[in-house]
């Protein structure tokens, strides 16, 4: 009889040590998640960028492309959805390529989550070359000399179905980069630049 009751303790402290470590490496792996999070992304909204999987989806309005990919899983930014968005967002006027800046996108991401939405991103502006930009600028003081397009950190959308004031709220909401608001226009602009905001 002491016997048994011996081996159901151990059994205990055997159970007990494997939960304690199962409840370790679920810290350790939360940790990790949080430490991959851009800077650019207020810790209140990590939570909202630890799903399995991350995806968006673009309409460019000027070539009538769509895509829609999974740019990040399982702890990674996946190659062939970064070059698909990459190429979406291309100069469509000179079609220049620029490597995007990921924290663009988990801004979007982030956006989207917050209008609990599955729509497709309508694209006006991605990367701009510096010959696009210059003749833009030159067009329009609105148009910034140094705009963060010719960099890859920003782009203008709308969100079908949602109201613009809506979505520049949602984006002022995540307290990262610059936003900026174009009523007439009916877009906004967000950038991975400092915290700034203005209408135009």
């Amino acid at each position: 009889m002491h016997t048994n009751k011996f081996k159901d303790h151990c059994s205990q402290l055997n159970n007990e040590s494997i939960d304690n470590r199962r409840r370790f490496l679920k810290m350790g792996f939360g940790i990790c998640a949080l430490a991959s999070i851009p800077l650019a992304i207020p810790i209140s909204h990590a939570k909202m960028l630890q799903p399995v999987e991350r995806k968006l989806s673009f309409l460019n309005l000027h070539t009538g492309e769509r895509v829609k990919s999974v740019y990040w899983a399982e702890g990674q930014y996946i190659p062939e959805a970064l070059e698909a968005i990459r190429n979406i967002l291309r100069d469509h006027r000179t079609g220049d390529l620029h490597t995007m800046d990921t924290k663009l996108f988990n801004l979007l991401h982030l956006i989207q989550s917050k209008m609990d939405s599955d729509k497709e991103f309508h694209v006006i502006s991605g990367f701009r070359s510096a010959k696009t930009n210059a003749m833009l600028a030159s067009r329009s003081n609105g148009v910034a000399k140094t705009s963060l397009h010719i960099q890859g950190k920003a782009i203008d959308i709308r969100l079908p179905g949602h109201q613009l004031s809506d979505l520049r709220a949602a984006a002022l909401s995540m307290h990262a980069g610059g936003v900026g608001y174009y009523p007439r226009s009916n877009f906004i602009h967000i950038d991975t630049g400092y915290l700034r905001t203005w209408s135009g």
